[in-house]
């Protein structure tokens, strides 16, 4: 390793703090994890490549998360994405809404979206839009794990009613 810049070290720092964590405190850390935006998050200026085998891995009671990344984009946007495998019958937190949106795309199983009380089946292939303050969860209906990417987008500020 050549050297680490400044976003490099917050996101091996942050999967180190994770790793030592309990188990509880990991599970509650990845299964929700915390909104993009916050003033620690690093600016993500520099283009990269997130090769599968070097984002850490942390267990949970209903599968395994692992961090791609989390900034500010130069334009001001927060984001936050990670992957997720959660194991058939399980959902990776209740119910629930937040200031910020997110898209969830699907690599494998098959999801139900709740979408503020209306469910929807998605596979391989499909994605999930969570608009911002509508309530919305999901679960593994299938019979194989669950395989699939959340890129959290903006930060849980008040929203600004247009």
């Amino acid at each position: 390793m050549d050297s680490m810049n400044r976003r490099e070290m917050c996101v091996a720092l942050s999967s180190m703090l994770l790793m030592t964590a309990t188990k509880g405190e990991a599970q509650k850390a990845m299964t929700v994890p915390a909104p993009p935006g916050s003033a620690d998050d690093p600016v993500l200026s520099a283009s990269r490549a997130f090769t599968f085998d070097s984002l850490a891995v942390v267990k949970t009671e209903v599968g395994e998360s692992r961090a791609v990344t989390r900034g500010v984009l130069p334009t001001g946007e927060a984001i936050e994405m990670h992957e997720t495998t959660l194991r058939p019958g399980f959902m990776p937190h209740p119910p629930h809404k937040h200031r910020h949106s997110e898209f969830v795309m699907i690599r494998e199983g098959t999801l139900e979206f709740d979408n503020d009380g209306k469910t929807e089946r998605v596979g391989p292939g499909g994605v999930l839009f969570f608009a911002s303050d509508k309530l919305h969860g999901m679960k593994n209906v299938g019979q194989v794990d669950a395989k699939y990417f959340v890129i959290s987008i903006g930060r849980d500020s008040p929203a600004v009613k247009v």
